[in-house]
């Protein structure tokens, strides 16, 4: 399929996976904040960003956005605009985040996936990265055939969505030791909130 060296692709992309950033920090919020189930949905929505930008880079999109500062400008002040949005309406709750509300808990569960997908999609180092990235596994003569851009997009995806889903298991257990703490989830929902801020900031500035 014109791809070179999968086995190093896999474990320099689990790294790259590994390495915190916004979608780790992401979904960390979701397992702790609201449960197991919202950060499965976030989980599926990041990785779903990371499809689209597979699909985008295989049919030569990402080329054209890369290329124009504009855009590329453009994608970042949306990016860094949403992840400082969700900063401040978590500053703005002051409820706990432990206090049952389950018409809460299903209402945002079904919001998680978009918002985990919006938050990556709308992040244009995750397109220059993977611009950079996969080409380097892909023969030369075959740079121009989207299937070895999808093949390895998929995979990425796919060891992704199995890193995340353990974050999100451990992350939902830390949750039920932080339910026994008063004012907790006050306090972590601030500290979310600032993280997001911090991280739309820091993409602008990037």
């Amino acid at each position: 399929m014109g791809i070179e060296n999968l086995m190093t692709f896999m474990i320099t992309s689990f790294l790259f996976i590994m390495t915190p950033g916004i979608d780790t920090v992401f979904v960390l919020n979701k397992s702790i904040g609201q449960g197991r189930k919202s950060g499965i949905y976030a989980t599926l929505g990041i990785n779903s960003g990371v499809l689209t930008h597979t699909f985008l880079a295989a049919i030569g999109l990402s080329v054209l956005i890369a290329k124009s500062d504009f855009v590329v400008t453009l994608i970042k002040f949306l990016g860094s605009g949403y992840l400082i949005y969700l900063g401040f309406l978590k500053l703005k709750n002051k409820k706990d985040l432990f206090q049952p509300d389950h018409k809460k808990e299903i209402d945002n569960s079904k919001n998680d996936f978009w918002s985990g997908f919006l938050t990556n999609t709308l992040n244009p180092k995750v397109a220059l990265f993977f611009l950079a990235f996969f080409p380097q596994f892909i023969q030369a003569d075959q740079l121009e055939n989207p299937i070895p851009f999808i093949v390895l997009g998929i995979t990425y995806a796919i060891i992704g969505i199995m890193w995340f889903l353990i974050l999100t298991v451990f992350a939902s257990v830390f949750r039920q030791k932080l339910q026994d703490s008063p004012k907790s989830g006050v306090w972590i929902n601030a500290l979310s909130g600032l993280v997001f801020i911090i991280l739309g900031i820091k993409i602008v500035m990037s």
